[in-house]
């Protein structure tokens, strides 16, 4: 990748403005309210840009500010970064679902002297942390709703901020064009802070050539271009969202779509039809699970035809897609297949249009996987990172598999140390961790290399990455056999009635697991088998349920079996879990990554039980509700077995 990696544009306003020039009237933004789509075109979208900057630099913004930006999404947030951005400073976007404890941490570690929110809900989020952190001198608040008696003498609505950055913009203009002008591809383009699955969340220093060289990257190589359209609803302090919503944006000048709220993302999903879509394997799996419950519930002869199609489609319709030869006849059955079945499931789903989709953040399930190839949706995996900028690796169209994460994104270089861990090299990889000299080195060195903290190995013939597991999950069971437990907890993922697995094994005899049940899944079975429970912890604990996931557990292991290098991570014993697995719990990220340490110490004699032989055992465990109290589930667990099958079996070392 050159120097120049963006033309003439060594920034996202210098984007922004190169596209309010050269996409006037396409729209850039648009955001669902009422139930009404509202949307801004590129010059629109500029104008409001600049005025809210001047409104900041009105309220004394400063170059190298840090401005913690914390809502769902919505376009005058995305603004309010480029707006950050203009006036020299650097926004920080945090978790929206963040506790108190977590948004002063990082509030108090990047130093944030202004705060932009999205709503009531977060301004009391951060007055609560304000006497703690003494730094914070302007809050500002996007919804107006509640916020008439509060304090006003450091707070101010957004909209007031723009209209008196629009008022004074002839005290301003000048101020505000230095500033852009002086902005480099070295000047910092945002900070991120990383999930934390262990230890502190770290903030990840990334410069805009960083974003802008990797969003073009990533943008021709997938051909994205102007006129797509996005659906942006994953947290904004996601590496990958600000990729999407910002970088790529203002590179190819596609259009970002904010849903009116987390509920209503589906139907919105529909109506916007994205060409161009990312999710992770959570939310795909979660469409599969509601597809499938539809289907049960359909006529016998609706069930029979979609069993029968999607048979089908699972033989040939990945081949189709990526152009490989299938016969005449076969091409028919599935152009039938597609008036009845993949037609309408694809348009159900708001898939219909995509040109491309990606997923990422976790291994996706292959039977996951090849269930949206098969219906003709273009999904692949990326590898990626928030101190990569996101792309590590990326999936070729026609060499897409649900066993590799692809090639490397261009303009970056991989290798495998000898322990396996992966590193990479990239014009993307971030600049620095923040105040935290020791952990940059730790894990960037002197030319540049980054450790990924994964395992993995590039194939020889193919060149494609394959990622195993997080190099610390990865070990050896007690009698040398390779012990790797992302890889089994996807597979068991793949059924609609598990939501999240747990698999433990590291130097021990045997792999044994924690399961969580899917309540939408599990509680329709339910309904329809006239089953009444009053909680998810007895329907949890129900013999039938019980003994629904065991058939699951015995598949998974009679495919696990079939892998030589992996047969010795079939599962012996499980248990459901009679709570599911929370952020707020600290039992996952809030991008919803297993926390294992926290829940190998909180559930202790969960798993001695597990390892013990007992058939059952009973539990207190402490649990956070919505509002911040604390309460405790009392539960008699049922422990049980499940048959493993002799496999092929070969040793870790070898």
């Amino acid at each position: 990748m050159s120097m120049n990696a963006g033309g003439d544009c060594p920034s996202i306003p210098a984007l922004l403005a190169r596209n309010a020039r050269k996409y006037p009237t396409l729209a850039a933004y648009r955001e669902k309210e009422f139930g009404i789509w509202q949307s801004w075109t590129w010059a629109e979208a500029e104008v409001q840009i600049r005025a809210m900057a001047m409104g900041f630099l009105a309220l004394g913004m400063a170059r190298g500010d840090h401005v913690a930006v914390i809502g769902r999404n919505r376009p005058a947030l995305y603004w309010s970064m480029m707006a950050a951005q203009m006036c020299g400073a650097v926004p920080v976007p945090l978790y929206q679902e963040a506790t108190g404890d977590e948004m002063a941490y990082v509030l108090d570690h990047c130093g944030a002297r202004f705060v932009v929110c999205g709503d009531q809900e977060q301004v009391d989020k951060v007055i609560e942390v304000q006497d703690a952190i003494k730094h914070i001198e302007q809050v500002v608040y996007l919804d107006k709703r509640g916020m008439r008696k509060y304090d006003h003498s450091h707070m101010n609505a957004l909209e007031d901020v723009v209209a008196e950055g629009r008022a004074g913009h002839h005290r301003f203009e000048a101020e505000l064009e230095a500033r852009i002008n002086e902005l480099t591809y070295d000047s910092t383009c945002v900070m991120l802070y990383t999930s934390g699955t262990t230890g502190k969340p770290k903030g990840v220093v990334l410069s805009n050539r960083n974003i802008i060289a990797t969003s073009r990257a990533s943008s021709e190589f997938d051909h994205l271009r102007a006129g797509d359209e996005v659906l942006a609803y994953l947290p904004m302090a996601w590496v990958g969202d600000f990729i999407f919503s910002i970088g790529q944006a203002t590179w190819t000048g596609f259009c970002v779509n904010c849903p009116e709220s987390p509920e209503t993302m589906m139907t919105d999903l529909r109506e916007i039809g994205p060409t161009y879509f990312f999710a992770p394997p959570r939310i795909f799996e979660t469409m599969l699970t509601n597809v499938m419950i539809r289907m049960e519930d359909a006529s016998r002869l609706k069930k029979r035809l979609f069993d029968h199609y999607m048979a089908l489609a699972r033989r040939i319709g990945p081949a189709i897609l990526d152009g490989k030869p299938v016969s005449a006849l076969d091409r028919l059955r599935y152009g039938l297949g597609n008036r009845l079945i993949y037609g309408p499931l694809k348009n159900t789903l708001g898939l219909t249009r995509v040109r491309v989709a990606y997923t990422a953040g976790e291994a996706i399930g292959p039977e996951i996987f090849d269930f949206y190839r098969s219906l003709g949706i273009n999904l692949k995996q990326l590898y990626g990172q928030t101190e990569a900028s996101v792309f590590i690796t990326q999936q070729p169209d026609g060499q897409v598999r649900s066993d590799t994460v692809g090639v490397p994104s261009p303009g970056v270089e991989l290798r495998i140390a000898d322990s396996g861990e992966v590193y990479y090299r990239s014009p993307g990889t971030f600049v620095k961790y923040f105040n935290n000299p020791e952990s940059t080195a730790s894990t960037k060195d002197a030319e540049g290399w980054v450790a990924t903290g994964d395992a993995g190995f590039i194939e020889e013939d193919t060149g494609h990455l394959r990622i195993i597991d997080r190099a610390k999950d990865v070990g050896k069971m007690a009698d040398g056999r390779l012990f790797a437990p992302k890889y089994i907890e996807n597979k068991l993922k793949f059924y609609p009635n598990i939501l999240e697995a747990v698999v433990f094994g590291a130097a021990r005899e045997m792999c044994t697991a924690f399961i969580n049940i899917d309540l939408t899944a599990v509680g329709n079975w339910a309904e329809r088998s006239n089953i009444s429970y009053s909680s998810y912890q007895e329907l949890s604990q129900h013999p039938q349920v019980i003994e629904t996931i065991k058939s699951h557990v015995e598949a998974v292991n009679r495919s696990v079996a079939e892998d030589p290098m992996l047969s010795g991570c079939q599962v012996h014993r499980f248990l459901v879990l009679h709570k599911e697995l929370d952020a707020d719990d600290g039992e996952l990220t809030r991008t919803r990554k297993v926390r294992r340490n926290t829940i190998a110490e909180k559930f202790a004699e969960l798993i001695e039980a597990l390892y013990g032989g007992v058939a059952s055992i009973y539990t207190e465990t402490e649990v956070t509700y919505e509002d911040g109290r604390k309460g405790a589930i009392k539960a008699t667990l049922t422990i049980t077995d499940a048959a493993v099958v002799p496999g092929k079996q070969r040793m870790a070392a070898e």
